[in-house]
């Protein structure tokens, strides 16, 4: 056991002997770093907002048969495939 606790204080007394290794610096870059920035296309803004369409909430509520809700609903569609033709057209003109 005696053995034991001199080889503990031998050990606990080289630890403190040790030297302190300096420490490097740390090494301090500089780097540029590009952030795209979008650039508005002419031909979507030329597009304009969103029309509105027949098939509204309100237009709905007010059809008084389903064939009038029909014809609402068809309406709608040919405006939305109208319109998402027109967009596509204005997307391709642009470069992305």
């Amino acid at each position: 056991m005696r053995n034991l606790y001199v080889l503990l204080c031998v050990v606990a007394l080289a630890a403190c002997a040790s030297t302190p290794q300096a420490r490097p610096e740390p090494e301090v870059r500089t780097v540029e770093v590009k952030v795209a920035t979008p650039v508005p296309c002419k031909a979507l803004a030329n597009l304009g907002p969103e029309p509105v369409y027949a098939d509204t909430d309100a237009a709905i509520a007010a059809a008084s048969d389903i064939g009038s809700l029909a014809k609402l609903y068809a309406k709608g569609r040919l405006q939305r495939v109208q319109r998402l033709a027109e967009y596509s057209v204005a997307k391709a003109s642009c470069l992305f």
